[in-house]
């Protein structure tokens, strides 16, 4: 597979942050960083196009369904995968109808990256060659 996709992973923990980062640039990604909800916008908005967004709704700045709201809207070809604790969003029916849902838990970094290469073939065929 041609992994040459750029992911945005958003977190407020910097250590999650990191830890996804290497994680991620392990299987290959481009890989950038947000702290908070504005700078997940402005990653979104003002850089070169993102082919995935991973999204702990818990930021500062920002309330759980605006940042989905908001990327939905602008960007609605964006795929976004909500990486949160069961208890902060899986009932909310705007997260569940609008992105992939990998809860945070003991091996959710193995999800996440299984989550992540199925969400990109899904949305970028072309790009991801796969012989099987």
């Amino acid at each position: 597979m041609e992994k040459e996709f750029t992911i945005l992973i958003a977190d407020r923990n910097r250590h999650v942050r990191e830890l996804l980062k290497r994680e991620m640039m392990a299987e290959g990604y481009r890989v950038r960083l947000a702290k908070n909800g504005r700078e997940v916008l402005e990653q979104a908005y003002h850089h070169e196009p993102l082919d995935l967004l991973i999204l702990d709704l818990d930021l500062p700045d920002a309330g759980e369904v605006a940042i989905l709201e908001s990327i939905e809207d602008r960007i609605p070809t964006l795929p976004v995968v909500v990486h949160s604790f069961l208890s902060d969003s899986a009932n909310n029916r705007a997260v569940l109808s609008t992105a992939v849902f990998v809860e945070k838990k003991g091996s959710s970094i193995e999800t996440l990256k299984k989550v992540a290469f199925e969400v990109l073939h899904n949305s970028n065929p072309k790009r991801t060659n796969i012989s099987e």
